[in-house]
């Protein structure tokens, strides 16, 4: 018998510390995989923790999808913000843009960058004068860190540096010389701006150290953490810039029509130019999948039908698919797919939205879990579009209250008909998760019985948003929109002290519990 498990989806973002500068850093992902571990989950899911400029928000419009955001470095443990005086040693402005973003009920971007742009600039000056000048014991690892990871390192570092000189600019726009990559113009820039290029890769290198040792931690408390895979980078990127001929930037990248827009979606991201990529046997994504992989314990593969055809946008005309032609389409993503397989993360697809039958058939063919979300999963063709119940959903499968992209259970459940509501309580009951007399309105007890019946889901995964574990209306996102709200949402408590918190605890029991008894999430890492 297969293990089944249970995971939790929450931003890292999200889970901001009580020493935290207002945002959740990468070392907070320990004392959420302590509370995770004691709830019986052995799952995390996380946002992309690619680089974003300054002013952006969202984790899908990242300058890059390969690096790791200093912004959510934890300082107190960077022994170079220490030698050179910590926080104390922060200008006035960095000192009241961390106190104010200490103190704000959601992630305040703009101050959390100001603060802590400030701080790294700090702690790498430190670094240059004691260590790297010194060619000490951590110089030498730094070094070491820089060859292994030049094939992508080399051409971010060069990129943000060089972006930092002409701020706003994108990178189609630079002088000839260096927009075209031409030999002599990279050499002359990585001399200029030497200093500004190992800053870049002094912070990676910082970030990647705190990732790993979290990470390797979370899995020593049994919880296996999973990234996700954005479809495309953004235009003004290194990957694209270093790899121009790969990608259509005359398009950009959108959905049809379906659930979230009458009118379909407009990305503005660049559309992968599958001809060139297959001419090169996919080699940056392979080179993609290796490093994510490396990384996490699992995938998240995002708008996974953009892999067997992207929806393209022209500036002038109507959109198309590429490939245009069923059958090479099917050929594409089975490929595609198959080589992110081969990296030996676990991959879960993103195969929400209006698809083609030959996803579903291709995913199940490579035993690939989809993702079914509840409020989806029904007989749309049958009288009254019934619900279909959750222990009949594929074992290949990641079942799902929701997504960062939906509202929260409570308020979906508060849209619901009343015939809805008694549908889905009679089914949780039929599943032996809750009392068939149940009242219908949202109540801790009617989010318990939908937990319970999410839990006995035949799904081998299972992934719930944290806000649907305790019933919250808060969301992370609304697609199609441009708000302060979308990507801030922060957990009502510090992550370190859930553990003293009594509606945490109270939900860690019951939790656990339903671990237990639907056999899911307590057997660890497989």
């Amino acid at each position: 018998m297969s293990v089944k498990h249970a995971g939790v989806n929450l931003p890292l973002f999200s889970a901001r510390s009580t020493h935290g500068w207002g945002i959740g850093e990468l070392r907070d992902l320990v004392p959420l995989a302590r509370w995770l571990s004691a709830a019986g989950f052995d799952r995390v899911m996380l946002l992309p923790l690619g680089t974003m400029e300054d002013g952006q928000s969202s984790p899908y419009s990242a300058t890059s999808t390969l690096a790791i955001d200093p912004l959510f470095i934890s300082l107190e443990d960077v022994p170079d913000f220490a030698a050179a005086g910590g926080e104390a040693r922060l200008s006035p402005l960095a000192r009241e843009s961390l106190e104010l973003a200490r103190s704000a009920g959601t992630v305040r971007y703009d101050l959390v960058r100001r603060a802590k742009a400030d701080a790294l600039a700090r702690a790498f000056d430190a670094f240059l004068t004691a260590e790297w000048e010194q060619l000490t014991p951590r110089a030498a690892a730094l070094a070491a860190y820089i060859a292994r990871e030049r094939w992508w390192l080399e051409d971010y570092a060069l990129f943000q540096a060089v972006a930092a000189t002409m701020p706003s600019v994108p990178w189609r726009v630079w002088p000839a010389p260096l927009r075209d990559r031409e030999p002599a113009a990279l050499d002359d820039a990585r001399r200029q701006l030497a200093r500004d290029v190992l800053r870049q890769q002094y912070w990676q290198w910082i970030a990647e150290t705190e990732w790993q040792e979290a990470r390797t931690a979370a899995r020593a408390l049994g919880v296996g953490v999973f990234g996700d895979l954005p479809f495309v980078a953004n235009a003004h990127s290194p990957e694209v810039w270093a790899r121009a001929s790969e990608f259509r930037l005359d398009v950009s990248v959108g959905v049809p029509p379906d659930a979230f827009s009458a009118v379909g979606q407009d990305w503005g991201l660049p559309a992968y130019n599958w001809d060139a990529i297959a001419g090169t046997d996919y080699a940056w994504l392979r080179q993609r999948a290796r490093r994510m992989a490396a990384l996490y314990d699992g995938i998240r593969v995002d708008h996974v039908i953009g892999l067997f055809r992207t929806y393209c946008r022209p500036a002038h005309g109507d959109p198309f698919f590429s490939p245009a032609d069923e059958p090479d389409q099917r050929a594409q993503g089975l490929r595609v797919l198959t080589l992110l397989g081969e990296s030996g993360a676990a991959i879960i697809a993103e195969d929400l939205g209006l698809v083609p039958d030959f996803l579903r058939e291709s995913l199940t063919a490579l035993s690939v879990p989809g993702c079914k979300v509840l409020r989806w999963e029904r007989q749309w063709r049958e009288p009254g579009a019934p619900f279909i119940d959750p222990r009949g959903y594929p074992a290949d499968s990641a079942a799902m209250t929701g997504t960062h992209d939906t509202e929260t259970l409570a308020i979906w459940w508060d849209d619901l008909s009343r015939e809805d509501r008694h549908a889905l309580l009679a089914l949780a009951a039929s599943a032996g998760a809750t009392d068939a007399r149940l009242r219908v309105d949202w109540s801790p007890a009617v989010r318990d019985a939908l937990l319970g019946l999410m839990y006995r889901a035949a799904s081998r995964e299972l992934f719930l948003p944290i806000q649907d574990l305790f019933g919250w209306p808060d969301r992370i996102n609304v697609p199609g929109t441009v708000s302060e709200a979308n990507w801030s949402w922060a957990l009502p408590w510090p992550v370190d002290a859930l553990a003293a918190q009594p509606e945490a605890i109270a939900r860690q029991t019951t939790l656990a519990a339903l671990a237990r008894e639907s056999g899911r999430g307590l057997d660890g890492l497989d």
